[in-house]
């Protein structure tokens, strides 16, 4: 089969290298990808992951057999379903389905019709209200941007004023957009966070090892939020008695609800999870694969994804016996100085040979190729992924490989998965 994977990240590197290895795939392309996928397939920078027509396009002229689309805007346009349409099969949820991510008002009033745990909520299109409605609550409470802001559009605020200041920058203010013209405040839930990825079909869902992400930037979770710093897998606070207790009221429910309301959901579905005292609660839903998530959990995969990746898009799901290590991995993030503030780009990056040398896999996500250099091309550039028996072995391993890699202002945190070794 000739695949092509839609995005230039560290997931899509992630998916890569997985496609790569599977007897089922002859070729492989990624539209735009980046330095790194580039050692695995080839690249097609000139076409965007969110320039919908020229991937179909692309797909079309190169004859491609499958299209594996994962960053969550292509997904939102349409992405899968005018592949679909035109004949192509492809891997994600459709834009109705994407929706459980691409609007979080969407995504909480599911779950508050099917009795999905969750945090109260109220959602807002007029500013004024919004603010009325803060001056009866109490902090801290949580400001959300309906829409897609690449990780960023949800505040937690410490304050009602910092809440205040949340919904005018977001419907005012314009910070993210149109995904900030509609808010969503929720109470602040209290616990520790776990993040499930599931393959769905639409009539099975199956969990993958749950993972633990860190999004604020500084060590000690400080710091505006991120996209990711760092994540672990699996995660020692999802128990048999947790995961059992989560199939049950939130997973299957999820399913139940999405068929209920008539659209089926086929992809990955990404259930970030809140450990509170009366039990797990969903914090949101994401319709793709999880960023640094995915650089942590697919290390760890044993079956080919191919198979599970053409059985979830032909709903044979429940057919598969999806196997995988019994280890545990840690990614570590290498930003750019600034990040996830203003920065530069174009830094030299050596040590990468060194970092794999050492047993690591190295992810691109924010790279390019400079005549005979890789240089920093994003706020996050790469995930420094190592295995261990033990998460200390795994987070140990992984930290030693990343302290060889060096580019101008490169940061990291120091403290991902010392909560939990």
């Amino acid at each position: 089969m000739k695949v092509l994977v839609v995005g230039g990240g560290g997931r899509e590197h992630a998916v890569c290298r997985k496609l790569a290895v599977s007897p089922m795939v002859d070729a492989l392309l990624c539209a735009p990808g980046n330095a790194g996928i580039a050692e695995v397939a080839a690249c097609v920078p000139q076409v965007k992951a969110t320039d919908v027509a020229g991937i179909v396009a692309l797909a079309r002229e190169e004859r491609v057999d499958f299209v594996c689309v994962t960053p969550d805007d292509p997904l939102a346009m349409g992405c899968v379903d005018a592949l679909e349409a035109a004949g192509i099969p492809a891997f994600g949820p459709n834009a109705y389905a994407a929706q459980m991510e691409s609007s979080k008002i969407f995504s909480k009033n599911l779950m508050k019709k099917y009795g999905i745990p969750t945090a109260a909520s109220e959602t807002f299109t007029d500013m004024d209200a919004a603010l009325a409605y803060l001056d009866a609550q109490q902090a801290p409470i949580v400001v959300k941007a309906d829409g897609l802001a690449l990780g960023k559009g949800v505040i937690v605020a410490r304050t009602i004023e910092e809440a205040k200041t949340a919904v005018v920058d977001m419907m005012q203010g314009g910070r993210f957009g149109k995904s900030g013209a509609r808010v969503l405040i929720e109470e602040c839930m209290f616990g520790r966070e776990v993040t499930v990825l599931c393959f769905c079909d639409g009539k099975t869902i199956v969990p993958m090892p749950a993972s633990q992400d860190h999004k604020r930037v500084f060590d000690h979770d400080e710091g505006p939020n991120t996209g990711g710093m760092g994540a672990f897998a699996p995660s020692p606070l999802y128990t048999p008695e947790i995961a059992a207790r989560t199939m049950r009221e939130i997973l299957l429910p999820t399913l139940h609800a999405m068929n209920a309301e008539g659209f089926t959901f086929k992809g990955v579905l990404y259930v970030g999870l809140m450990l509170t005292a009366q039990g797990p609660k969903v914090v949101e839903y994401n319709a793709r694969f999880g960023d640094p998530e995915t650089q942590a959990v697919l290390p760890l995969l044993e079956s080919d994804l191919m198979a599970i990746m053409m059985a979830v898009r032909n709903q044979t799901l429940s057919e598969l016996e999806i196997r995988w290590k019994d280890a545990s991995a840690a990614c570590i993030v290498l930003a750019s100085g600034g990040y996830p503030g203003a920065y530069e780009s174009g830094k030299v990056i050596t040590g990468l040979e060194a970092a794999q040398a050492a047993g690591a896999t190295v992810y691109h996500a924010g790279t390019r190729r400079a005549g005979e250099a890789i240089v920093t091309a994003g706020g996050r550039v790469l995930g420094v992924t190592a295995l261990g028996d033990t998460l200390r072995q795994a987070v140990d391993s992984a930290y030693a490989a990343a302290r060889l890699i060096h580019f101008d202002g490169a940061h990291m945190r120091s403290d991902i998965g010392s909560r939990d070794c």
